[in-house]
């Protein structure tokens, strides 16, 4: 059901500039993980990109910087193009990188982090350059099209507000679709970006529940991250993932408007983090982030106030991992974090 005090509102300034939402707070003006939480929020996921805004945005920046290239990689359930952005010159001696967001179309502030990331991909700063001769860069914003718009082929009634679901067309969580690619969103996916750039590295950015905490304590956390888990990935592979994670933690943990724990997750490999590190030899790493946009539970959807601290630690964890690729500082990034960083826990009252 519905709360009634739930103030929801569909329409409202648009992120079509590709900066941060209006009038949202950053996190180091309330705390070291963001706004506080009550479940009366106001939700206004007007001011997120649409598929036709975010697809504006793309096809502009293209337009005026040499240093994109706008790939269409696949079609969705419902016939939506699956866009993939391109930067550097995908050398196979240089590091490739994918960056992928919103395999569960409720989980939209990893995508707003991405067009963030894009937008300073396509600018000529001699950080840019730097990025872009040393590392090849792959952004996928939004697999999963059709969820983002509502356009499913079953009832959202039951949501809080009715605009976002976790699943595709078909109702299929494209993250347990890793194995068998049934779903088009994956199968093109794995066919026309994994195998055909072979990536090193991945960030599969997700959204969680907005009441996780730090361990057992009352500390809400604005993200949670994890390494590939199946006991089939290569130790090095498994390594590497530890290493990435490493580049993130610190980078968020350094700014102030973070606080990550570790996810406690799944090994299966029908899941994009266990999966592609034993079939690729990825190195994978889980980002979640604090809130949804959307979903049945209300304790899951995240107010208004939160989405530009956020946004904001997405585009974090990119450009710090962009640097330390850039750079090769990955290779001695200290990974003796994890042995002692609190597991993910969950106030769901």
């Amino acid at each position: 059901m519905k709360k009634n005090w739930m103030k929801i509102a569909v329409a409202g300034a648009l992120l079509t500039s590709g900066s941060l939402v209006p009038g949202t707070a950053l996190a180091g003006d309330n705390g070291p993980n963001g706004p506080g939480y009550t479940g009366t929020e106001t939700i206004m996921n007007g001011r997120l990109h649409n598929y036709d805004e975010m697809v504006s945005f793309l096809e502009k920046l293209e337009q005026r910087s040499e240093a994109l290239d706008l790939e269409i990689y696949g079609e969705s359930v419902q016939g939506r193009d699956l866009y993939l952005a391109k930067f550097g010159t995908m050398d196979e001696d240089k590091p490739t990188i994918l960056f992928l967001t919103q395999q569960h179309g409720n989980e939209t502030l990893t995508t707003e982090g991405a067009l963030e990331v894009i937008k300073y991909l396509s600018s000529n700063g001699k950080n840019v350059q730097d990025i872009i001769e040393n590392v090849n860069v792959l952004i996928a914003p939004r697999l999963n099209v059709d969820g983002a718009e509502g356009d499913v082929n079953f009832s959202l009634d039951d949501y809080v507000s009715g605009t976002h679901t976790r699943y595709n067309a078909n109702g299929v969580d494209l993250n347990r679709d890793h194995v068998d690619r049934n779903q088009p969103e994956t199968k093109a996916l794995h066919e026309n970006v994994l195998q055909k750039y072979s990536p090193d590295y991945m960030i599969d950015l997700h959204h969680q529940g907005a009441r996780t905490t730090l361990g057992e304590t009352d500390e809400l956390v604005s993200g949670s991250i994890l390494y590939p888990t199946n006991s089939e990935v290569a130790p090095e592979v498994r390594e590497q993932s530890k290493k990435l994670g490493s580049v993130v933690y610190h980078a968020i943990d350094s700014k102030g408007y973070g606080l990550l724990s570790k996810y406690v997750g799944g090994t299966a490999p029908t899941i994009s983090r266990n999966g592609l590190a034993v079939e690729y030899g990825i190195s994978t790493l889980l980002l979640e982030m604090r809130g949804m946009a959307d979903h049945y539970r209300e304790d899951y959807v995240l107010g208004q106030k939160s989405n530009g601290y956020l946004i904001q630690q997405a585009v974090t964890a990119m450009k710090a991992t962009l640097n330390a690729l850039a750079d090769g500082s990955i290779d001695s990034a200290d990974t003796s974090f994890w042995d002692t960083l609190p597991e993910s826990s969950y106030n769901a009252e």
